[in-house]
């Protein structure tokens, strides 16, 4: 599948332009086994890279022009690295250019001819957007030697999704591109940063995302929502116990004990997210010992606190979470991502995937006449140069 998509790339290169690329790059999607609307809540994230890339075909110009070429999209964009970059209407532009103008202020000021293509699933919440903008700033860092670690270039591609796309994202889906580890998940701080790998070698398991393929509209308004909601519980909490700062200085008593002064909604919102800080905790723990039926019960506790107290899922998403709760090849089951559509991410008996995914797409199809999608995944390593 890798060798595949590189050809792929290489020869639309070839063709574009009339010669071999210079070099060629890989930037992964992501995943996130548990730790959901925690990272702007001070909490923790546990995701991982996987193998479903963005492949980059680059060769260095003689003078400051950019050629972009989106395979997939048969569509191409041109501008020169000293114009004043800005927003454009072309939406996958931008998640370039926001990196390109970091990037001048480091010394870029010469350009590349760059073909790119993907094996990521768009829209289903795999994170493409941070595998093109960290892609590209990777490639630009090796080509030109701009001296940037891997953390700056996490931030980076965060940055152009905030200034030239206007998505307000938390760091996880880039640093987990960058920072991804073969057969590791990333168990990271989004506060400071810190992070650490804990071996996830599933042995007889394997992962496997079912996509829904639905995106219900309410997925920024649901979002802004849930912030301001857990804002004003944080501040009750804080209220009657001063010596909170963030919801991690919190535990589940302090939250049920005060529920008549929180209201009910605000009381679930923060009950979810005091246990799932816990959980990843939990998680991280599983995983030293090789727990896996652990793990997947806390996945599936997630998608229940997911759906009952923090309220983003859909009868779609919890439709597919239910309907694997019955076999014993799955171990757990959880919706992935911001809510009301995209994957849920399940723990599943290798061999067992085939049958499982056609006997849930009947069902799916007959409850909803949805075609359901399913991707096996496996946990691969960050943004890397590919070398033949």
């Amino acid at each position: 599948m890798k060798k595949k998509l590189v050809q792929h790339t290489t020869e639309h290169f070839k063709k574009v332009f009339q010669k071999s690329p210079d070099y060629l790059f890989l930037s992964p999607g992501r995943i996130n086994i548990i730790g959901e609307h925690v990272d702007y809540n001070d909490g923790f994230v546990m995701p991982a890279a996987i193998n479903k890339y963005v492949c980059f075909a680059v060769s260095k110009n003689n003078d400051a022009a950019f050629t972009l070429i989106a395979q997939d999209l048969n569509e191409a964009y041109q501008f020169k690295v000293t114009d004043d970059l800005k927003p454009v209407n072309q939406m996958w532009v931008n998640y370039i250019l926001g990196v390109l103008h970091q990037l001048k202020a480091k010394g870029l000021n010469q350009g590349c001819s760059i073909v790119f293509s993907s094996t990521i699933p768009m829209g289903a919440g795999l994170s493409s957007s941070a595998a093109l903008e960290c892609g590209i700033a990777y490639a630009m860092n090796k080509i030109f030697d701009l001296g940037l670690t891997k953390q700056d270039i996490a931030l980076i591609g965060q940055q152009s999704e905030h200034t030239f796309v206007g998505v307000n994202c938390g760091i996880m889906d880039q640093f987990a591109s960058v920072f991804g580890k073969k057969n590791s998940v990333i168990k990271l701080d989004c506060n400071s940063l810190e992070y650490n790998y804990y071996k996830a070698d599933f042995k007889k398991y394997s992962l496997l995302l079912l996509d829904s393929n639905v995106k219900h509209t309410h997925l920024t308004s649901g979002y802004n929502d849930r912030r301001q909601e857990v804002e004003k519980g944080l501040d009750i909490l804080k209220h009657f116990h001063p010596e909170i700062k963030t919801f991690r200085d919190c535990n589940e008593k302090m939250v049920t004990d005060l529920k008549d002064q929180l209201s009910d909604t605000i009381f679930k919102r923060c009950l979810f997210v005091v246990k799932e800080i816990q959980r990843v905790q939990d998680a991280a723990m599983a995983l030293n010992i090789s727990d896996f039926k652990k793990l997947g019960a806390l996945m599936t506790e997630t998608h229940h606190g997911l759906s009952k107290d923090y309220e983003v899922s859909c009868a779609e998403i919890d439709f597919l979470v239910d309907a694997v709760q019955q076999e014993k090849s799955v171990l757990g089951a959880r919706m992935m991502g911001g809510g009301f559509g995209g994957c849920s991410i399940n723990l599943v008996e290798k061999g067992t995937e085939k049958a499982l995914i056609e006997r849930i797409s009947t069902a799916y199809r007959s409850q909803f006449g949805i075609e359901l999608k399913a991707y096996k995944v496996k946990i691969s390593k960050g943004t890397t140069e590919y070398k033949n």
